[in-house]
């Protein structure tokens, strides 16, 4: 069968690239130097237009969300394309000792999932992200995917809020093959066979005639597009179609955990 990606242009070797968060020294030194080996030996990893990732400056990067491993396989690839990667955490893991030092230490951003302040805090330390030029992690959907078929499920407005309040650079990103490191739904690593897994970036997300006033109207309509985004890069790497319906647990009764 054929690859799906062929004719799409990957990664080789080092990415040159303006002075980057990877060249500065940080706490990332003492993690990434023990970590890229062992990634490196549980799955061969392909980035495929990682160009595509700004170099310099703030960005939000929304891939989809399909294992637990997930966070671990995209943050090594951006990494590898010389950006520290920082995600958002649920602000009760900060209160922990030891743990929250060192998620405040990486730069992990807190949100709260749930009450009347959910919003607030992501959205200030956003602003910080753009002071110091840097980027973050979201997943659009909130949770894993429930899709059967492991397809982008219905997106929620964190990251689409978060674009048009504060005017970042929306890119999508999409991989395939996490699922067999670590199957759907388990925390148990799979090592044999080695995963092959590839990633796949996109354009900029186009939210421009949407304007910087997040209102629900507004705010559907980028995470749809969002959404669409990194569909349509699963497709390209899959070489298949999605349903043309999405996903939504809420039409199968199914409870969702994200919020952001």
């Amino acid at each position: 069968m054929a690859d799906p990606s062929e004719g799409l242009v990957p990664l080789r070797g080092k990415p040159m690239r303006p002075k980057s968060e990877k060249r500065r020294p940080s706490v990332w030194w003492l993690l990434a130097g023990p970590a890229a080996p062992i990634a490196h030996l549980l799955a061969r990893t392909r980035i495929l237009h990682g160009e595509k990732l700004p170099a310099v400056g703030p960005y939000i990067l929304v891939p989809n969300h399909m294992t637990n491993i997930d966070p671990v396989v995209v943050g090594e690839a951006v990494w590898r394309l010389g950006r520290a990667p920082r995600f958002l955490a649920k602000a009760s893991l900060f209160g922990v000792p030891v743990v929250g030092a060192m998620l405040r230490a990486l730069g992990q951003i807190p949100v709260e999932r749930g009450g009347a302040s959910r919003g607030a805090i992501p959205l200030s330390a956003a602003k910080r992200l753009i002071a110091e030029g840097q980027g973050v992690i979201v997943y659009p959907e909130g949770s894993l995917t429930r899709d059967p078929g492991l397809w982008p499920m219905r997106g929620k407005t964190g990251a689409a809020r978060l674009a048009l309040q504060l005017g970042l650079p929306v890119i999508p990103v999409a991989h395939w093959g996490s699922q067999v490191l670590m199957p759907v739904n388990t925390t148990k690593l799979r090592l044999r066979p080695r995963a092959r897994v590839r990633l796949l970036f996109g354009d900029p997300v186009d939210l421009s005639d949407l304007g910087r006033v997040a209102d629900k109207a507004a705010m559907q309509a980028a995470t749809d597009r969002i959404m669409a985004a990194i569909t349509g890069l699963l497709e390209e790497l899959r070489g298949e179609s999605a349903p043309v319906e999405r996903w939504d647990p809420a039409k199968h009764g199914q409870t969702e955990t994200g919020t952001f």
